[in-house]
């Protein structure tokens, strides 16, 4: 789940970010989808690190180089916490007599990711460092026995999600190993001018993260915060210096710090802003569909470039839900706790507000958005729409849409529903 480029090697959030429809909204907005132990909740500056981290398991932000938080000297040893409960590290440390620190990947609201060469094994890896504070702990401790479980579960590493490959603590900072993997789904847009991938390289993709999520489903695991910046390539090396076209549409899914197995208690909120599904703004209650309808999002993103509901506040989020998918069903408002966002049995929206001249100009209804009319672009929609369904009870499940025509050229021909 650790980042490096292959073109320019470490790379840096600078002045090259964008701040328009692609990340207007995220930067906007708040990152409230967590545990209530989840580093956002446990953060000392609260804020949106969607955008600024890209991901909150770090499989991208970097951070300056002067702003890492990393000693240049090369003493024998680091035992320092900076204020904020961070390892005070140098290039060329040693952790746990095995993982020597050779450069900063990033940095988060969890702690810092550093790419090690494992001398026993003489690979590249990334290790999280998460910061020595309490709450912070006991969400790693709660991603380790996620990453345990799904190690146990697939040892062959058949399904798309990172492998962990150890854990250690290293001067009361748990660490964890990832194998190193490419730049996230998001930072490749970004750095792509947002161009979006082609319907052909979204199937590719797709149809790994739901094998991988759909994997989670059946061992009774929510993600619960699938969005690009979690979706990593495997390599994200192109040939086109231009147009960057990848090498490899090989995907893995990172960040299970707030993934919930189906007996734990279930947070209120979860999900990134834009990700997040209805019945989870409306407080109905959630189940494993809350990540069938981040996975819609995600699929318009990559097929847009830019994110599809950009907003910061939950009922222009639901306006917005509305403009593109049609009015909110009346028995989910009438079951919602949250009775302020309805009037009449309808959504308590002014018409003639500014946010509504907004959302009339940033949203459309869902078959709009179709570019072109052909077949597979019509199978993608349909499926999108299946995903994009308000009710739970009839929103497709992730073991469905595997087996939707759009994916029909994923599957070998024995394998074909007639």
């Amino acid at each position: 789940m650790g980042m490096k480029d292959n073109d320019r090697g470490l790379w840096r959030d600078g002045d090259d970010s964008k701040t328009d429809l692609h990340t207007e909204g995220k930067t906007r907005c708040f990152n409230q989808g967590t545990h209530q132990t989840s580093p956002e909740a446990c953060s000392m500056q609260p804020e949106d690190d969607s955008l600024r981290l890209k991901s909150a398991s770090l499989g991208e932000s970097a951070v300056t180089a002067d702003d890492d938080g990393v000693k240049r000297s090369h003493k024998g040893e680091s035992c320092e916490n900076d204020e904020e409960g961070h390892l005070v590290y140098h290039i060329g440390l040693v952790m746990n007599e095995r993982y020597e620190v050779v450069s900063t990947l990033g940095a988060g609201a969890f702690g810092k990711v550093v790419e090690c060469i494992d001398r026993h094994r003489d690979e590249h890896v990334a290790v999280k460092i998460v910061r020595n504070i309490d709450c912070f702990r006991e969400v790693a401790k709660s991603e380790i026995a996620v990453l345990e479980e799904i190690n146990s579960l697939d040892d062959d590493n058949r399904f798309a999600c990172v492998r962990m490959l150890d854990w250690f603590e290293h001067e009361g900072h748990i660490c964890i190993v990832f194998e190193l993997l490419g730049l996230s789904t998001f930072e490749f847009l970004r750095r792509n001018q947002f161009l979006p991938f082609s319907v052909e390289q979204i199937r590719h993709m797709a149809f790994q993260i739901f094998r991988a999520i759909c994997f989670l489903h059946r061992n009774k695991l929510t993600h619960t915060d699938l969005k690009p910046e979690n979706i990593l390539f495997v390599s994200s090396e192109y040939d086109d210096k231009m147009e960057r076209k990848l090498r490899s549409l090989d995907v893995k899914v990172v960040d299970f710090g707030t993934a919930t197995f189906d007996h734990e208690h279930h947070e209120s909120l979860v999900s990134t802003r834009h990700y997040r599904a209805p019945e989870v703004i409306l407080d109905l209650g959630w189940n494993q569909s809350c990540d069938v309808w981040s996975l819609g999002c995600v699929l318009m993103e990559f097929y847009l470039g830019h994110t599809l509901f950009p907003t910061h506040d939950s009922k222009e989020h639901l306006a917005m839900m509305e403009k593109v998918l049609g009015p909110i069903p009346v028995h989910l408002l009438k079951q919602t706790r949250k009775q302020h966002y309805v009037h009449n049995e309808h959504l308590n929206w002014d018409r003639q507000s500014s946010s509504d001249n907004y959302i009339r100009k940033h949203c459309k209804p869902l078959k709009k958005y179709m570019q072109r009319k052909s077949e597979e672009e019509r199978q993608l929609f349909d499926l999108l729409s299946c995903m994009l369904e308000y009710d739970v009870s009839r929103r497709i499940t992730l073991e469905e849409a595997l087996w939707h025509p759009f994916f029909s050229p994923m599957r070998p021909q024995k394998h074909q529903r007639s």
